[in-house]
């Protein structure tokens, strides 16, 4: 790969890892909510979901999301459900107590789990593949290439976004700060639903 690839691979894993999403957003929640060391779980199932997830798109499986639209309609269906559902857990969360109580986390499992039903997830495995690794000779070099950077972009990101959540903790704690955080959250979760749909939308315009 040459150096220029290299150099466009890096500002969009910059781009599309530090902005804002779905699982940004929650590293930096559960974070705030139960303390850095069980948002880890979450923050390492990230890198290890997407990993799966562009390996499949690298060996052509990935295909199969863009040329069937029902699995792609599907995809987005249920992630964004599943979205939701932790947009009203976060709304309804007050303090650290209710919190602790509300199953508000996501585990390791569910975090991997949480990539395949991410279509910004998917779009962005399945453009770097046809950016940088469809048709050439050195498919197999490349994709052993890209694949830790991207892996790592996806740790680090979260990793900065769950430190960030966890430094405002005991400040939350008090009076109805953490509500209104959480609720924060829980827009933000519902406003990365709206942006997916319709950039679907339009695209299938």
């Amino acid at each position: 790969m040459t150096s220029s690839e290299i150099s466009a691979l890096l500002v969009l894993a910059t781009v599309s890892s530090f902005t804002p999403g779905p699982n940004t957003t929650l590293s930096t929640a559960m974070a705030a909510n139960y303390g850095l060391k069980h948002a880890m779980r979450f923050v390492t199932a990230v890198p290890v979901g997407w990993g799966i997830l562009f390996t499949l798109c690298a060996t052509g499986l990935g295909g199969l999301v863009v040329a069937w639209p029902p699995l792609r309609w599907g995809i987005v269906l249920l992630g964004n459900a599943y979205l939701v559902w932790l947009a009203s857990r976060l709304w309804a969360s007050g303090s650290l107590q209710q919190a602790d109580s509300s199953k508000l986390n996501v585990g390791f499992v569910q975090g991997v789990g949480l990539q395949f039903l991410n279509i910004k997830a998917w779009m962005l495995a399945l453009a770097i593949v046809a950016g940088w690794i469809a048709g050439h000779e050195d498919a197999t070099e490349r994709t052993l290439i890209l694949l830790p950077i991207m892996v790592a972009y996806g740790f680090f990101s979260n990793l900065a976004y769950a430190v960030a959540g966890s430094m405002l903790r005991h400040w939350l704690a008090h009076g109805n700060r953490l509500l209104m955080f959480n609720r924060c959250m829980a827009l933000a979760l519902l406003a990365t639903v709206v942006w997916i749909i319709e950039g679907l939308r339009h695209s299938a315009a």
